[in-house]
């Protein structure tokens, strides 16, 4: 973390713990300089920051206090407030960040991927030969060495895929959003994890396309639901995650992707494997597409999840005709992508950064994982499935509690929950399940909170 972002982080604590109450005079910029032992160019930063963040207002001429409460504490709590518990509400506050408590939030903190210093490396950013970028559309594939590295990528990952058959988009969302309208039309039927990816099922319904589930194990997906709904929905299509899977964190086994291929293959089922934190996984970890090679697997990869957010760049690889129609579709429906966003992703890679980073995002996903499992069976969570290396566990509560209310509960202590309801497709088992970011899970405030709720069952 950057000194800027830890002073921020320790100054915001003190605010939420009521040390420093609204309407309180912080440090001058010199004072807080000399306090953490920073410059004063540092210092401001962070004040500039905490203004942005609405924690901190600026006074001309006489300093910076801590922000007022905006609105009187008896008014109707806002809807962005409500508890996330379909999948518009889940993922407007997964993009607006209302809650302090951020444990069912789909992202790492921002803090674990600030060292990387995107900003100071887009300077850099030149097109291959040295000269001006060129501020047209570009290549409707996406910038060419970046899909270059990209398949030397996946060939470390034992998956062939020329740059020819790499096709650039706007993160994993927009892969599969192509994916969806290319493959299927209203009416027809696609198989999904069930849990599985919730922004999906949102995006399917919006085809018109029907949605049926897959029961996910700790092993993969569930090989006998598998070939039954197959015989019941005669789908075109499975989308599933092989790895680190969201939102239960385990991973397949190499014996049931042999056997999901094989029944995929007799019933002529189309599988899309969404791959979003394959650059922190082992590259010889059981892939779908390495073990088909692209024949009936279309393979989707992103840097959002392991890069930024906000840097939108994902990639499907695919058998050479579908990608080439996967191209004239992007290009009819966005013409094309960030000709200048792809090359400071590829600077940032060819120049080593990247590697750098990933290195240090993996350590911290170990670390994370261990004090959150260790927590998480403090205070009465079972994890069905241990984390394989993503952001996510899948935690059951004890018998006794109700979904609804302890989403709830949670909101009215600042505390954002993901339900497991809305990761499912249907009609959820009794109990109550969450998906826990591993980065949030050791939360003292959300460790309390459900420690409490398990106490109070059977008062």
């Amino acid at each position: 973390m950057s000194r800027t972002a830890d002073i921020v982080d320790r100054i915001t604590s003190q605010i939420e713990r009521g040390l420093l109450k609204p309407g309180d005079r912080l440090h001058s910029v010199r004072a807080g300089a000399q306090e953490h032992g920073v410059s004063k160019n540092t210092m401001s930063e962070v004040y500039d920051r905490l203004v942005a963040m609405g924690r901190v207002e600026a006074k001309q001429g006489s300093g910076y206090y801590v922000a007022r409460a905006a609105k009187p504490r008896d008014e109707p709590r806002p809807p962005h407030l409500a508890e996330a518990v379909d999948h518009v509400s889940l993922l407007r506050e997964q993009l607006e960040r209302h809650y302090a408590v951020r444990v069912g939030d789909g992202r790492p903190p921002p803090s674990w991927l600030e060292r990387l210093e995107v900003g100071a490396h887009a300077r850099l950013v030149r097109p291959v030969g040295g000269s001006d970028l060129d501020h047209g559309y570009g290549s409707p594939w996406g910038y060419a060495p970046l899909r270059e590295r990209v398949a030397l990528m996946l060939a470390d990952r034992s998956i062939t895929a020329p740059p020819e058959r790499i096709l650039l988009t706007q993160g994993a969302n927009h892969a599969l959003d192509l994916v969806c309208r290319q493959l299927l039309e209203p009416g027809d039927t696609a198989l999904v994890d069930t849990p599985g990816y919730y922004p999906l099922f949102g995006k399917l319904k919006l085809a018109r396309v029907t949605v049926a589930g897959v029961r996910r194990r700790a092993d993969g997906p569930d090989l006998e639901d598998f070939a039954a709904k197959i015989a019941e929905h005669k789908p075109k299509v499975f989308f599933t995650q092989s790895l680190a899977h969201n939102p239960t964190g385990g991973s397949i086994s190499i014996a049931v992707a042999h056997r999901l291929l094989q029944i995929a293959a007799q019933h002529g089922v189309l599988i899309v494997e969404d791959d979003p934190f394959a650059d922190v996984l082992p590259a010889s970890a059981p892939r779908l597409a390495a073990l088909d090679q692209l024949e009936r697997v279309i393979y989707i990869g992103t840097f959002s999840k392991t890069l930024s957010a906000s840097l939108r760049v994902g990639y499907i690889a695919a058998a050479p005709a579908l990608a080439q129609s996967l191209c004239d579709l992007k290009m009819l429906t966005v013409v094309s992508t960030s000709d200048y966003v792809e090359r400071l992703i590829f600077t940032l890679i060819a120049g080593g950064q990247y590697l750098r980073h990933l290195r240090r995002l993996k350590a911290r996903i170990e670390t994370a994982s261990r004090q959150a499992m260790a927590a998480l069976e403090r205070v009465g969570i079972a994890v069905p499935a241990a984390p394989a290396g993503g952001y996510y566990i899948w935690g059951t509560l004890p018998a006794g509690l109700d979904e609804g209310e302890l989403v709830r509960a949670a909101a009215d202590r600042g505390i954002f929950l993901a339900p497991g309801s809305v990761f499912s497709t249907g009609k959820v088992a009794e109990g109550v399940s969450l998906r826990i970011n591993i980065a949030y899970a050791s939360d003292p405030r959300f460790l309390d909170f459900i420690a409490e709720q398990v106490a109070g069952i059977g008062r």
